[in-house]
């Protein structure tokens, strides 16, 4: 038996608890891990309120992250002891996750822990470190160069928003951050914003096309905030899209695509194949400094994560939250 957070649903009531439970509950995988760490994701927060019916199966341990050392496997790229790491690939949703001292997982989905980060920091980052590795990733491939000028993160103090600023920093750019949080300032300077904007400069309805400003941008809020993010992005710059904080609609124009060839990338994290996973870890390997990571995250225990869940929506969470799933 072991601890899990576990969703379970009667009729059209969900139910959320910390329990102990066995084995038998976890989905079939050919590789078993002794979970270490896990964390909080905007998704994995949806999953614990009921806010959004992203469960597909119950009962449901939540948590789209993990890193954890391997006990068994029966997939050739992975044996006993080695450790590794888990984002996406549905778990959480639609297969058992990492908010649990035992996982059971598919060999494919996994990624070996970086040799710069311990467990903990690996799920500092989590999903969303990753994703704005990927973010980052695909500016960079896109051509976005720092003498194009600024780089616009929205979000800036969310867990997306946080590592791609420090990211983009490291890589060279002059970083604006958005945020609503007048007394965050300090902590994305700390990070390495250049400069801070009002989110409300972004949030309400705004031109087809805005004065030329950012020679890129990371997105992870959506709506208006991405329609205005895109008109003011300079002439050949791109935006990178991965997020729907604020909606999933987009009141934009075409008019920033065709009359300024602005690119809008569209970023997934959750089913990237493994050639970007690596190329993202080994860009947050690179450059992303370790002691940021107790600026950026904090760490709870496995019998917290329920209550903080409802604060990560709520908005009252800055950075990253790391679930200790042995305490």
């Amino acid at each position: 038996m072991f601890n899990a957070i576990l969703i379970e649903k009667t009729d059209d009531l969900q139910s959320v608890s910390l329990k102990q439970i066995d084995e038998t509950l976890l989905h079939d995988g050919d590789v078993t891990i002794d979970v270490a760490y896990s964390t909080l994701n905007y998704k994995d927060g949806l999953a614990i309120t009921g806010a959004s019916p992203v469960v597909r199966k119950f009962p449901m341990v939540p948590g789209i992250d993990l890193a954890g050392t391997v006990r068994e496997s029966a997939h050739g790229d992975w044996k006993a002891g080695d450790k590794a790491v888990l984002n996406g690939w549905g778990v959480g949703e639609g297969h058992t996750g990492g908010l649990a001292q035992v996982a059971r997982l598919k060999g494919e989905w996994l990624v070996p822990l970086p040799s710069a980060f311990t467990e903990k920091q690996a799920m500092a980052i989590g999903t969303a470190g990753y994703t704005a590795a990927l973010c980052v990733e695909a500016l960079v491939r896109a051509g976005v160069t720092p003498d194009q000028g600024e780089v616009l993160v929205t979000g800036a103090t969310g867990g997306v928003g946080s590592v791609a600023v420090a990211l983009l920093k490291k890589a060279g750019y002059t970083v604006a951050g958005s945020t609503g949080k007048a007394s965050e300032v300090d902590y994305l300077k700390q990070l390495g914003a250049d400069s801070i904007i009002d989110r409300a400069e972004l949030s309400e309805k705004g031109r087809p096309l805005s004065k030329e400003r950012w020679g890129g941008v990371v997105d992870s809020v959506g709506s208006h905030t991405l329609a205005n993010a895109c008109a003011a992005t300079r002439y050949g710059g791109a935006v990178a899209a991965c997020g729907l904080a604020q909606g999933a609609d987009f009141p934009g124009t075409v008019m920033p695509f065709i009359l300024r060839g602005v690119r809008l990338l569209g970023v997934d994290s959750v089913m990237a194949p493994k050639a970007s996973r690596m190329a993202a870890w080994d860009r947050l390997a690179r450059d992303l400094d370790p002691a940021l990571l107790d600026v950026i995250a904090v760490e709870i225990g496995l019998g917290e994560a329920i209550a903080a869940a409802s604060d990560l929506l709520a908005g009252k969470v800055r950075g990253r939250i790391v679930v200790n799933v042995n305490r």
